[in-house]
């Protein structure tokens, strides 16, 4: 006898517990929304938001008027208060990007003219003796101070989003995959669970967070437009047997259109370096390998002794890897937020390339997603948090 199909709906249905799908779905929870959140993993945020270096970042590097810029300087700010509102491990602990060679130091105030067009404005220029008073073993002819760099404890983050999306109405289900699904002629998607062809999701609003896997559950959906493609690549990092040589977060001066190996350090002060960049050749998030190879080393210690001559050889050790899924074939690629306005196809809201700085940016990143399933522009709300971005300390 064949079992009859259940059909549930479903307010709001987020794909992904990353730490912004997670911020989105309690954005929409404080909206008045219930949000269900599906996760394929055993919990939440056990993929790209459990293996990156847990910085909040200021808002320095990006081009003005990205959406990169924009969320990582409005959600820098909301983080830090959403933080000290929670109890949430975290400390402002500055970062020092180092220019080691005379030739570099020019291309600093272009990093702060950057940072400036950001809302980014309390950089310090420091030279070489004012470096070395702060952090005595950085070799550097001059460098910028961020004073509203910091890092946070990434897990308990977001199990206060998941707490506070519960307190308002939300779920979370894990081991939880949607298989296939189709937009209805009304507006609405329904969805086929992977091994439950019994039940039916259909909601108004389906925000795809997914990260590494969102172009793969966009494909899934007949009727959603095709997804970019992403390139994924792996970021290793070493960690540093011994103490920890500095006290603050340090990176070299950009070069190739990478940060460059930097130093920084968990909550607990144990320090490691990374991450490099590795363009992976196969971009199928099923076939991942997050296992750093040893050998890579050998390029970790040789552009760390640029800036810390002093690491003795042997002393780093693989560590753990993450992986970025960037949008395929643009230099500087952005985010990528597809909402009513450029689908045209209801309330769903669909999310490219969400990489670094998407931590900094997940609270902002949220509300923008709340705000365009809402029936917003997220043009105006970009505009009006911008114009609500110049806080105190801003940066």
């Amino acid at each position: 006898m064949q079992t009859p199909i259940q059909t549930y709906e479903v307010d709001a249905l987020v794909i992904g517990a990353g730490v912004v799908g997670l911020a989105a779905a309690r954005a929409l929870a404080l909206a008045g929304r219930n949000p269900l959140v599906l996760d394929k993993n055993a919990g939440f945020g056990e993929e790209t938001s459990a293996r990156n270096s847990e910085v909040i970042h200021a808002g320095i590097y990006y081009p003005a008027g990205s959406l990169k810029a924009h969320h990582c300087v409005a959600g820098k700010h909301r983080l830090y208060r959403y933080c000290e509102e929670r109890g949430i491990a975290h400390r402002r602990c500055t970062k020092l990007i180092v220019a080691s060679e005379a030739e570099e130091v020019a291309a600093l105030e272009g990093i702060a003219a950057r940072a400036r067009a950001n809302g980014v404005d309390d950089l310090e220029l420091l030279d070489g003796a004012q470096v070395r008073a702060l952090e005595p073993e950085v070799r550097a002819e001059a460098a910028l101070l961020s004073p509203s760099t910091g890092i946070v404890d990434s897990h308990a983050l977001m199990l206060a989003l998941l707490g506070d999306l519960e307190a308002h109405g939300g779920t979370l289900a894990t081991h939880t995959e949607i298989a296939a699904g189709q937009v209805r002629a009304d507006g609405t998607i329904e969805c086929v669970l992977a091994g439950e062809e019994a039940v039916r999701l259909v909601t108004p609003c389906l925000v795809n967070a997914a990260g590494l896997w969102a172009p793969s559950m966009t494909r899934r959906i007949e009727g959603l437009p095709p997804p970019p493609d992403l390139a994924l690549v792996k970021g290793n990092y070493f960690a540093l047997s011994g103490r920890a040589p500095f006290t603050r977060l340090v990176y070299p001066v950009p070069r190739d259109g990478g940060l460059g190996i930097h130093y920084t350090l968990d909550l607990a002060g144990r320090g490691r370096f990374g991450p490099d960049t590795e363009w992976l050749g196969d971009n199928d998030p099923a076939a991942l390998d997050y296992g750093v190879a040893p050998e890579r080393g050998a390029a970790f210690e040789a552009a760390i002794r640029r800036y810390w001559p002093g690491l003795e050889a042997g002393a780093l050790t693989p560590d753990y890897a993450g992986v970025r899924p960037k949008l395929a074939g643009e230099r500087y690629p952005d985010f990528r937020l597809d909402g009513p306005e450029t689908h045209s196809l209801g309330q769903h809201v669909l999310l490219y390339g969400i990489e670094s700085p998407g931590l900094t940016a997940a609270l902002s990143l949220g509300e923008a997603v709340a705000e365009a399933a809402a029936g917003g522009s997220m043009r105006a709300m970009k505009c009006s948090e911008r114009s609500n971005s110049s806080e105190a300390g801003a940066g």
